[in-house]
């Protein structure tokens, strides 16, 4: 079985030329910000998370990451992106006031490390799941440190509108059942993303300063 590949002007082409190109807006786009919670001195925070932002192990879009203070608020995937920034507005504008007097960090970086083990594991309570997700975290500790852990990251999400495949199928699917066609693509996908995501790092993963107890932490 030969399967030719276009380019993406093909497509885009062929959407045009039958009037479709309107189902290229409709895809779904999700964020996954992380933040850290720091003291109004700097320094990580050593309190609990927050009980009024509900159960870090089941809330829809207020969790942790690695650590107890880091933070991550997780939107629901929105067709329209100002949908998606709107419901980070929000969650940020609920999450403040319950922070007392401790702030989220806007850098990625962390800061006011007093050595590895002032990084708190994240607790997501006593039962199964909860007890696993904290021994997880323990051992990417023994793994890699805290200090590397600590470091906040935000997570793009997208999934192409379900309207659009059927199109793209039509025209270059050859003798692929639609639902392998899909699967493909998604593969394709990801392949496109390992071979040019070393430029999305180049220009924009590089952090200018990073503070000096980050490079102490870890040998603490």
């Amino acid at each position: 079985m030969i399967i030719t590949y276009c380019c993406f002007p093909d497509r885009l082409k062929y959407l045009i030329d039958r009037d479709q190109q309107y189902l290229l807006k409709q895809g779904l786009k999700g964020i996954e910000k992380e933040s850290l919670r720091i003291t109004e001195h700097g320094l990580i925070a050593q309190t609990p998370h927050p009980r009024a932002l509900g159960s870090a192990l089941t809330h829809p879009h207020i969790t942790t990451d690695y650590s107890e203070a880091l933070l991550e608020f997780i939107t629901p995937p929105f067709a329209d992106i100002k949908q998606t920034l709107h419901f980070m507005h929000q969650i940020h504008q609920f999450v403040y006031p319950h922070l007392g007097d401790e702030m989220l960090l806007a850098t990625s970086m962390p800061c006011g490390i007093d050595g590895d083990l002032s990084i708190p594991i994240a607790e997501y309570g006593s039962s199964n799941i909860g007890k696993m997700k904290h021994i997880y975290r323990k051992g990417l500790w023994h793994r890699y440190g805290r200090t590397m852990q600590a470091i906040a990251g935000i997570h793009f999400n997208y999934s192409v509108p379900e309207a659009l495949w059927p199109a793209l199928h039509g025209y270059d699917g050859g003798d692929l059942s639609l639902e392998d066609f899909i699967s493909k693509s998604y593969f394709g996908l990801i392949r496109n993303f390992h071979r040019q995501g070393w430029l999305i790092l180049y220009l924009f993963g590089a952090s200018p300063a990073i503070c000096k107890t980050f490079l102490k932490a870890g040998r603490s």
